[in-house]
Order: structure tokens, then C-alpha cells, then sequence
């Protein structure tokens, strides 16, 4: 009604000053906070989701600066906590395929098992690329996963180095062949690694959970401020490693994908390869407890990450939070207009936001997820609020 007022009278008698008078007039003190909190915290909704995860679409690794003419040897190191013959029989195989001339895949065995080991060791009669190496567990001494990593460095033999793990497959057989042409632009190279699509909203939920925290990282990571990357499509060379002593953080089991790499990255070494060729697919070992467990595990590291990043991290889902709860307060307490008023915001940011989801999981190879994206939308925030909790209590598994 307000604006409906001032349309129909005479742009000679407008004062602007009246404007502010008559909307308080109408709706008061609770109206002005409540459309001032609707656009503000519209406006931080769509920076995240037009500027900061539009680069993710926008960007070109190419842009960068060579600093290796030639596509590099690649040494891929994977640790095996257990005797995962399905690992042996159906996964390896596809990463022994991949389509690129100079590599080699170093499989480091944490265990008891000798028919286990040397079922892997004849696996070079076969596969003359693969390099194993043993570290005998001890149950009074656990072996972490950045001692096996680094056993696996050491006996690597090339120092372009790439690290996964035994639960993720390549979607396609470009995978190395794209990630080792990252070397050729940084001695840091982080790819992405979703996580196998299944039926059930359980799985939907953990898939765009994934999507969408990757793309808070490698927003940043395209923009030539990184600060973390992913354990299972990582990968950086000997030199920066050795260089910085090794891994950081030896107190912990965890923190090698994001502390470590906070000290060793800079804004000109990092190369973000961004394709769904160059993609990994993660197997989920259960349903929403495990996703909780293992975001709880993980999470863990965050409360040492820089104050710049938490904030980061967190202000798109708290925005997003409070713009749901300023509408339905609208809805709540305001005159129909001011509810329409609301309407029409959320039906903006909801176009936008699914356009610039669309566009992120065409660039990183995830399907399915755009149709159903309304209930991340709203569940997220609330799923966020639970690992906050979850997090509080201190997780006995991260620290030795």
C-alpha cells in the first residue's frame, strides 16, 4: 500500500524523507528491522552465490602461469588400513587404467596379514607400475594416516605426488592424465571427490552436503585464496613436502587435506583442477550416522583453522538461517503485502540459487541433485546446527 501510495502521486511531490516516516507509520519499528534484515542478509546470500561460487563455473586453470613445460611422472600413494581385496579386485584396476604414460601407484599396506602383502607384492608380476611397501601394526603403537602417507612418499620415485584412498573410484580414465596436468601450473593440485549416488534422501542430503561444503574451499581455492583441499584427490610435490618437514600436527590422526596444507599453500602455487573427468567418487560406508560420525571425525580440525575462513565457511549457511527466519517472521506478523513483499525475495534467491547450483554440479560432474535442491536448502542450516553440537564434545579418535 505504501508503495502503491507514492506510485500514483506526482514524481514533483515526492520527498524522500517521507518514505521512512510512512513505512513506519504502517508498519512500525518490527517492520523496518524485519525488511532491513530481508535485504541485507539477501544481499550476503547472493555474493556467495553469484560471486563466490559462480567462480567455480567461470574458472580456467589455463590462465595460470606454467611452471613445468611437460606433463610430469605422477607417483599416486594410497594407504590400506585393511586387507580390502574388493579394493584389489574392483577399484585398483580402474586407477591402473587410467590414460596417461608415466605413473605409478604406491600401495602402502598398514597390517599383519604376509599372504595379504604378498598377494599385493605379486600384483608388480602383473602391473609393473605398482610399488608396495609394508608397515607392520603393532597394536601398542597405531599407525596414523599421515605416517603411512609419509612411508609412501619416501618410497615413491616421483616427485609429483598424488594421495587417494581405497574407498574412491575415478568417473572417467582422464583422471590422472587431467591431475598430473596440474602440476604443470603449482606444486599444489586439489581436484574434487563426490560421493556415490544411491536411493534414499539420506544419501541425497550427504551428496549436496558434499557438493556444496567442496565449493566453499575451492571458491576459494580459484580466487588464489586456498586453505584446504581433499584427502582422497590431493596432491603436491616431494620438494614442498620435505621442505616443510612434513606433515603438521602430529598430535592429531587428521589435518593433513586442510592444517597442513595452510602452511604449504600460497596464492601462486596452488592449481585447482575443476572437471568432471578429473572427479572422484567416494563410497559411503553407512547411512546418516556415519556421515555424522565421519563429519564429527574430520570436523574436528576446523577449530584451528584461521578466523577469516571460519567466518567464511560460516556465513553462507547462518545467512541463509536467518533470511528463512526474518520470512517467516514476515509472514507472521506483517500486513499481506509485506508478506507478499518476503514471497518475492525468497523466490529470487531460490532462482538464484538454483541456477548457480546447476552450474556447479555441471562443472564438478554431479547429477541429480538440482531437482530436489530445495530440501538441502532448507535442511542444511539445520543439519549445520546438529554438527555444531556434535562437535562441542571433544572426538577421542583425532588426537594420539
Amino acid at each position: 500500500m505504501v508503495l502503491l501510495h507514492y506510485i500514483c502521486r506526482p514524481i514533483q511531490s515526492f520527498q524522500p524523507m517521507q518514505f521512512p516516516e510512512l513505512f513506519l507509520t504502517h508498519y512500525g519499528w518490527t517492520g523496518l528491522v524485519l525488511a532491513l534484515l530481508l535485504l541485507v542478509l539477501l544481499c550476503v546470500q547472493l555474493w556467495y552465490y553469484l560471486f563466490a561460487y559462480g567462480r567455480i563455473s567461470a574458472y580456467r586453470n589455463n590462465r595460470r602461469l606454467e611452471v613445468r613445460k611437460e606433463d610430469p611422472a605422477v607417483s599416486v600413494v594410497i594407504p590400506l588400513f585393511s586387507e580390502d581385496y574388493l579394493f584389489v579386485e574392483e577399484r585398483l584396476p580402474l586407477l591402473l587404467a587410467q590414460e596417461y604414460p608415466d605413473f605409478e601407484v604406491v600401495l602402502v599396506y598398514v597390517g599383519t596379514d604376509n599372504d595379504f602383502y604378498e598377494d599385493l607384492a605379486r600384483l608388480r608380476l602383473t602391473f609393473p607400475q605398482v610399488c608396495v611397501t609394508k608397515i607392520q601394526l603393532n597394536p601398542r603403537f597405531p599407525i596414523s594416516r599421515k605416517m603411512a602417507l609419509n612411508v609412501g612418499i619416501k618410497s615413491a620415485h616421483n616427485e609429483c605426488l598424488l594421495f587417494s584412498s581405497t574407498d574412491v573410484v575415478p568417473r572417467t580414465d582422464r583422471w590422472l592424465a587431467l591431475m598430473a596436468q596440474g602440476f604443470r601450473r603449482g606444486e599444489v593440485v586439489v581436484g574434487y571427490c563426490g560421493i556415490e549416488r544411491r536411493p534414499g534422501l539420506g544419501n541425497f542430503l550427504m551428496r549436496c552436503w558434499r557438493m556444496m561444503h567442496s565449493a566453499n574451499w575451492l571458491a576459494r581455492a580459484v580466487r588464489r585464496r586456498p586453505y584446504r583441499g581433499t584427502l582422497h584427490n590431493l596432491g603436491f610435490t616431494k620438494s614442498l613436502y620435505f621442505g616443510a618437514n612434513g606433515f603438521s600436527h602430529l598430535n592429531m590422526n587428521i589435518g593433513e587435506d586442510d592444517l597442513f596444507m595452510q602452511q604449504v599453500m600460497t596464492p601462486e602455487n596452488v592449481s585447482t583442477v575443476l572437471s568432471p573427468r578429473a572427479s572422484l567418487v567416494e563410497k559411503p560406508w553407512g547411512g546418516f550416522r556415519w556421515w555424522l560420525s565421519t563429519e564429527r571425525y574430520f570436523g574436528s580440525a576446523e577449530r584451528f583453522y584461521p578466523t577469516g575462513v571460519r567466518l567464511y565457511q560460516a556465513g553462507e549457511p547462518v545467512s541463509r538461517l536467518l533470511f528463512f527466519a526474518s520470512a517467516v517472521a514476515a509472514a507472521v506478523l506483517m500486513p499481506l503485502e509485506f508478506k507478499l513483499a518476503a514471497l518475492v525475495l525468497l523466490l529470487v534467491r531460490y532462482l538464484v540459487v538454483v541456477l548457480a547450483v546447476r552450474r556447479v554440479a555441471r562443472r564438478l560432474g554431479e547429477t541429480g541433485l538440482v531437482g530436489r535442491y530445495f530440501l538441502y536448502d532448507l535442511l542444511s542450516p539445520l543439519l549445520s546446527l546438529l554438527l555444531g553440537v556434535v562437535l562441542l564434545r571433544k572426538d577421542e579418535r583425532v588426537w594420539r
